[in-house]
């Protein structure tokens, strides 16, 4: 599909056009992808991508610890914008704490062809997320885990190491995460984009953003 079959008013039929646009659009990558989701009228590009990922509707959540957040997807204009933002090359690598059914990383993945990877703490989230990776050919991996319990491992040969969180803890929970993310930077610079949620460390340096609600830091302790 072209950017110009995207063009506005191509889903006025409803949601049978949206997945009709987002199946012919099924093996666009990198601009021509960017190029066909920008021509996506705003409010329907959420549902455009989850039929262009054959994302279900969000599953009831299971128990959850104290300090996890029930699962709620991302937007899409927070991931083109943390894609622009960070910014997300292909060669950068990208960790999703909190990927649920895997919005983010996908997509992220198919726009920049960076590695990326997801942490839920949800089994049946996770197991979903790798059903839907197998079945658009894409090699990525959805680990069942609390984020905020494991080390943070990143690639050595990626050139740097960008982390996302949608809201995905509070409390105690956000306090080991942010102590995980500093043991990654203890050994290499690193970025962390947040959407939902403000950190505060001495270590995370803030900068500007494109999206009022996306929130960026470059974090790295030289000590």
């Amino acid at each position: 599909m072209t950017a110009a079959a995207a063009e506005p008013g191509w889903c006025s039929d409803g949601a049978e056009a949206i997945r009709a646009a987002a199946r012919s659009a099924r093996g666009l990558r990198g601009e021509a992808l960017h190029a066909a989701l920008a021509a996506v009228p705003f409010l329907d590009r959420d549902a455009w991508v989850d039929a262009l990922l054959g994302l279900p509707v969000p599953p009831p959540d299971a128990d959850l610890p104290r300090g996890a957040v029930p699962y709620l997807p991302c937007g899409v204009e927070e991931i083109v914008a943390m894609v622009r933002d960070a910014p997300l090359g292909a060669d950068d690598e990208l960790v999703d704490l909190g990927s649920g059914l895997g919005r983010v990383v996908m997509l992220a993945h198919l726009l920049t062809g960076a590695r990326v990877r997801g942490i839920e703490i949800q089994h049946h989230l996770a197991a979903m997320a790798c059903e839907r990776a197998a079945d658009l050919g894409l090699a990525i991996p959805f680990l069942h885990a609390d984020a905020t319990a494991i080390p943070l491992a990143t690639r050595a040969d990626a050139r740097r190491t960008v982390f996302f969180l949608y809201a995905p803890f509070n409390g105690e929970m956000l306090a080991r995460a942010l102590a995980r993310l500093a043991e990654v930077a203890r050994r290499r610079p690193i970025v962390v984009c947040t959407v939902g949620v403000a950190l505060e460390a001495s270590w995370l340096v803030a900068r500007p953003s494109s999206c009022l609600a996306l929130d960026v830091y470059d974090g790295a302790i030289t000590s």
